[in-house]
């Protein structure tokens, strides 16, 4: 039997003594720099990893790794893709890292797991800690597929400033990082911040306020559907897609310069509903993106395809 114990968010203490999972018994062991399983890309760092504690195994350096990361509180729909494209990440030889957290995490997770795949969750509390406490299935199967890891001692409780300092691990451990879904000050930006210092290929699924505005300033490559998502993971160039004639005249108006929705209906001669409906398309088709203050400016792709 496989023991973990518990956290409970409320209070400092584990909920029971301990919460027996159905699986093989799983060590938590320290890895330091020195022995040759350490991950050599988290000495290269700007702050650089002393030591690690693994419960399970550590990531293949030979194996292309992919981290997917997210909103806690994300949507159904976020969820569901963030699994179904950690599938398909796993399907083609990837393993998957993550965070471990509720929402885009554990769908990132599962679906690997689901797919047969190998993850790993990099923690923000000791290694032998399961926290959020619904994860304990959740991170009994990580470990003996893939592994629990994290520089914090056996027995940290889990703490607000360690999760955006752990982010710094997900990032380094991928050759590429995926943002299914993000709030504009999230956790998940941090890592995609990070995720950019350290040169690493930065794919964002848009749709969320913080996927969008990574793809607007330019920072990620965006993900709209399958297609997509396996030519960036086999390291191919985006295809160029040609604006669709009804955004011709949106567009040029928006080639020089931003504008409001209302200076955009005057000067196409068109309703404020109609420049509106106009608008909500071209942003749905990723061609025109939302600035702050209410303006609307063409988005990279379409400056690119036109």
């Amino acid at each position: 039997m496989l023991v973990l114990p518990r956290h409970n968010s409320r209070l400092w203490a584990p909920t029971r003594p301990y919460l027996d999972v159905s699986f093989e018994p799983s060590v938590v062991r320290r890895v330091t720099p020195g022995q040759p399983e350490f991950p050599a890309v988290l000495t290269a760092m700007p702050r650089p990893v002393r030591e690690l504690w693994v419960r399970g195994r550590l990531p293949d350096p030979d194996q292309p790794t992919l981290s997917i990361v997210g909103a806690r509180a994300a949507t159904m729909a976020g969820c569901r893709l963030a699994g179904e494209l950690a599938a398909v990440a796993v399907g083609r030889g990837h393993a998957v890292i993550s965070g471990g957290a509720l929402g885009i995490d554990a769908a990132a997770h599962r679906g690997a797991l689901e797919a047969g795949g190998v993850t790993y969750a990099v923690l923000g509390c000791g290694a032998d800690i399961v926290y959020p406490d619904r994860h304990a299935m959740l991170f009994a199967e990580i470990s003996v597929r893939g592994g629990l890891l994290s520089e914090y001692l056996p027995g940290t409780p889990p703490r607000a400033g360690n999760f955006p300092v752990r982010n710094r691990i997900v990032a380094a451990l991928a050759s590429t990082v995926l943002v299914a879904e993000a709030k504009l000050a999230s956790g998940a930006l941090v890592t995609a911040r990070l995720a950019g210092k350290l040169g690493r290929d930065l794919l964002a699924v848009p749709g969320s306020p913080g996927t969008d505005g990574l793809i607007a300033a330019g920072r990620a490559r965006p993900i709209r559907n399958a297609a997509d998502f396996l030519r960036a993971l086999a390291g191919e160039a985006p295809l160029t897609r040609a604006a669709p004639a009804a955004f011709g005249a949106l567009l040029a108006e928006l080639s020089g310069s931003e504008a409001s929705a209302a200076e955009l209906s005057r000067r196409l001669a068109l309703s404020l509903s109609a420049t509106l409906a106009l608008i909500a398309v071209a942003e749905l088709g990723g061609w025109v993106v939302r600035r702050p203050g209410g303006l609307y400016g063409i988005s990279r792709e379409a400056v690119h395809a036109n």
